[in-house]
């Protein structure tokens, strides 16, 4: 008997995996905001702009666990 199935693992890998490449993707858009010169005004627009990706997909995830599909 395995300590862990094939399916925990994969489920387990591919969360972390996501998460990790969104918190990248956080830190590219604060690399840009800053080496871009942005502002307060122009950090906050590229947080929004590009952030709403990262927010769509989280809830795309959260909406399937509610609907359970």
């Amino acid at each position: 008997s395995a300590l862990v199935t094939i399916e925990t693992f994969e489920s387990l890998s591919l969360t972390l995996g996501v998460g990790g490449l969104m918190l990248y993707m956080v830190f590219i858009m604060y690399k840009l905001a800053k080496e871009s010169g942005a502002g307060r005004y122009g950090t906050a627009m590229i947080f929004i702009s590009l952030g709403l990706g990262l927010v769509g997909f989280a809830a795309k995830s959260v909406i399937q666990l509610v609907i359970q599909v």
